[in-house]
């Protein structure tokens, strides 16, 4: 009987396919565009199915036609591509060479030709405005210590308003970064291109150059100088003194490159002298990636911290509010670039010593003398928390101890610690080692940043988040009292910004810092593979 039942089944079910109506495929037709009277080709579907679903759906939103067949629309793409070296890219990563091609032979090709065309610039937007607003690189696959969430953008609809409107030009600036930092790499830049090609010879140093120092050094150095506009000559004899006006060139120089502007010259300038044009356009490429990757929005009020600059500043609605000197990892315990909040403040902070150091400093200097923990003010706790003497202290064990340095003027962490929350145990804090803050190389710290004058700046902050009662009378009073205190930021929304690079341009020209961490060099390189 089932076998029976399923047999009419299977006929009523061929039957009804036999009559269900067959469907009617409907091909596209080129279109005509009411304002311009230009023929607008449907896309073959077949062209798009290798392709990757954010093309797919770039031209889903022109219901499967030509995107790009407004001459205006594609003059403007390809002048986008033909300068992206401005922003620090390269034309031929984005079928410059290819699209001209195919752009000055357009009204030969065939339908398909076109179509093709259509796809290749598509693919080309895409590629150029991601990596204009993004980054052509992954910072995460460059830096290991790399901090902040990877920025994307969409595109298709962006795209649909600059068709409709013809104003690519316009969607690609709205793409760009807003920066002032990175609008000023672009000037640098430029700048950067007008000086003319020089191979310079690398400058030796023996000894120091002082003022009125006679050296034939000095020639070379001279003629450095006036190639970076920074000194001109009187007449056309270069002299090999060190005269008053070389002096005021090198100050000006040395101030350009974050060096003491003391006229002195030492390794330190000689370094940032022997650097070529090539070299340093370089470097801006770099820093232009870094930027993009950079937050499009810093928010209204945040402390950004450029290490390799050593600065630090508060900025309350684009406003400077406060500035600060830093110290900051040193290359073998590289500072983290970070996006974070801050938290808290905490007055007569104890230190806890993190695992590094208790590996590459403490272990060994106590191990070598034990009265390194009284001179240091360290306490010993065993992993249940009770205190344990130095006598009984096992150096072969060091990892398995907390070690806690009692809080005050001579802790680690000073008298004042910034908390904001971060994976890698870093926030910024006052120093035991005040005297740093007058150095000229200041990637000295553990990872840390300490901060120059970190009261005063506390009070600042707390005065504005907090209550505006609060001044340094009252800070005195809790540093006076010794005790640990924790004041939370009851209003704040003050984003922590630590960042990275080595190059801007101002009103004193172009600005060059040294790269610290070498970070420039490892990116430059990923950027033209």
């Amino acid at each position: 009987m089932l076998k029976k039942i399923l047999s009419l089944l299977i006929v009523v079910f061929i039957i009804s396919c036999k009559n269900e109506p067959k469907e009617i495929t409907t091909k596209k037709l080129p279109v005509e565009d009411p304002i311009s009277h230009v023929i607008i080709r449907p896309i073959p579907l077949k062209s798009l199915e290798n392709k990757s679903d954010s093309i797919r759906l770039f031209y889903k939103k022109f219901k499967e036609y030509e995107i790009w067949h407004n001459d205006e629309n594609r003059m403007d793409l390809i002048h986008e591509i033909k300068f992206c070296n401005q922003d620090g890219l390269m034309p031929h990563d984005y079928n410059y060479d290819k699209i001209l091609t195919l752009e000055n032979k357009r009204k030969k090709l065939t339908d398909i030709e076109i179509t093709n065309y259509d796809i290749l610039l598509t693919e080309s937007f895409e590629k150029l405005a991601k990596h204009l607003h993004c980054g052509k690189t992954n910072p995460k696959d460059i830096y290991e210590d790399w901090d902040i969430p990877l920025k994307s953008i969409a595109l298709s609809d962006k795209l649909l308003n600059a068709i409709n409107t013809n104003m690519i030009a316009t969607c690609f600036k709205e793409i760009k970064p807003k920066h002032l930092t990175y609008s000023s790499l672009k000037r640098s830049l430029a700048m950067l291109d007008d000086f003319p090609k020089y191979n310079f010879k690398k400058i030796s140093l023996e000894k120091k150059i002082e003022a009125n120092d006679t050296i034939k050094t000095i020639i070379e150095i001279k003629k450095r100088l006036m190639y970076w506009k920074d000194f001109r000559n009187r007449d056309s004899i270069i002299t090999p003194v060190y005269d008053e006006r070389a002096v005021i060139a090198i100050k000006k120089f040395q101030k350009r490159h974050g060096l003491k502007p003391d006229g002195v010259i030492g390794n330190g300038t000689i370094k940032a002298l022997n650097f070529s044009t090539e070299e340093r356009k370089e470097q801006v490429y770099a820093n232009l990636e870094r930027w993009k990757w950079f937050p499009d929005d810093f928010g209204t009020e945040y402390l950004i911290i450029n290490l390799p600059d050593y600065s630090l500043n508060y900025v309350v609605n684009q406003d400077t509010i406060a500035d600060r000197r830093v110290v900051v990892g040193k290359p073998k315990r590289k500072t983290p670039i970070i996006s974070s909040k801050l938290s808290n403040f905490v007055f007569n902070p104890t230190w806890t010593v993190p695992p590094t150091i208790i590996k590459e400093d403490l272990t060994p200097s106590a191990t070598k003398n034990r009265g390194y923990f009284s001179r240091t003010q360290i306490t010993i706790y065993d992993s249940k928390g009770k205190e344990v003497t130095v006598k009984d202290w096992n150096p072969n064990n060091a990892k398995s101890y907390r070690y806690v340095q009692t809080s005050g003027y001579n802790n680690s962490l000073g008298l004042v610690k910034f908390n904001f929350p971060n994976r890698h145990s870093v926030y910024l804090h006052d120093t035991n080692h005040r005297d740093y803050f007058v150095k000229e190389y200041r990637a000295l710290s553990s990872g840390c940043i300490r901060i120059e004058n970190p009261l005063q700046l506390s009070e600042i902050i707390l005065k504005k988040e907090n209550d505006k009662n609060w001044n340094n009378s009252e800070i005195d009073t809790i540093i006076k009292n010794k005790k640990t205190k924790y004041i939370p930021l009851k209003n704040s929304d003050i984003n922590i910004y630590i960042f990275y690079w080595t190059s801007w341009s101002n009103n004193e020209g172009l600005q060059f810092r040294e790269d610290i961490y070498d970070s420039d060099q490892t990116l430059y390189k990923a950027l033209r593979n």
